[in-house]
């Protein structure tokens, strides 16, 4: 897997943020049961990738990082899901 740089990757996202060896965003919802939906629906999708976001979820808000572990970085991993996420929001 190649490693991308964080900080290019996130700036073809629209509002992510890259770290180190990281991408990040926070989603907000209309409330609760909208945040629950989408990582419901999100979850079966990155169960299927075998490819599984850090995330946080309080009320309407959901708080997500994406790196590939196995690689030390980001990857094309990371895009697609988080392209998918965004595609999820819609």
């Amino acid at each position: 897997m190649t490693v991308l740089d964080p900080k290019e990757v996130a700036d073809d996202l629209d509002g992510w943020t890259g770290g180190d060896d990281f991408i990040t965003k926070v989603f907000r919802f209309d409330d609760f049961a909208q945040a629950f939906g989408w990582m419901t629906r999100i979850a079966i999708l990155a169960d299927k990738m075998d490819h599984h976001p850090e995330w946080f979820n309080v009320y309407n808000r959901v708080d997500v990082t994406l790196t590939t572990h196995d690689a030390g970085g980001v990857t094309e991993k990371d895009v697609t899901l988080a392209k998918a996420m965004e595609q999820a929001t819609q």
